[in-house]
């Protein structure tokens, strides 16, 4: 019989995945997506408090600013930062569609995310278990519980639609 605290947080993030795909999509309410937007690469995120309640979100947006570190997690943290008054963000989870990169994961463990949950793998720039795995290195004082592959072919399918 299945564990229902396994059941449930698997729905639940199966739930937030989905709208880190949306995200992924159609971007911020704050930035609609256009021409420059619809060029970056579709990745989507969503910052959770610690009572599930969606504090932000971010969807590449490279393109659209010119900045560089303009990743779609850290756009959420900025927001998530920026929206709750403080840099620390634990207890909080992080959805997003495509596994971090170095810089990133570097960024989430300094926000003190506590839990981070991707879709896709990135073999040629993830930092969370494909290239290396900064977020579970033991060197690091801070270390989320990350769960991966979740709507791993939902969020693939994404990336592939958008490189054809």
């Amino acid at each position: 019989m299945a564990d229902p605290g396994v059941t449930g947080r698997r729905q639940r993030h199966e739930q937030w995945m989905r709208r880190a795909l949306e995200v992924a999509v159609t971007g911020p309410d704050t930035h609609p997506a256009d021409d420059a937007a619809v060029e970056d690469v579709p990745v989507g995120a969503v910052l959770y408090g610690p009572d599930g309640t969606e504090l932000a979100i971010g969807r590449n947006e490279r393109e659209l600013t010119g900045d560089p570190t303009a990743h779609a997690e850290v756009l959420a943290l900025r927001r998530a930062a920026e929206r709750s008054g403080r840099w620390r963000l634990d207890g909080c989870t992080l959805v997003v569609t495509l596994e971090p990169c170095t810089m990133c994961a570097g960024a989430i463990a300094l926000a003190r995310v506590s839990t981070v949950v991707f879709g896709a793998w990135e073999p040629k720039t993830g930092a969370v278990g494909s290239l290396w795995d900064v977020l579970r290195d033991r060197r690091l004082t801070h270390r989320p519980e990350v769960y991966a592959g979740v709507l791993e072919a939902e969020s693939a399918a994404l990336l592939r639609a958008f490189f054809r």
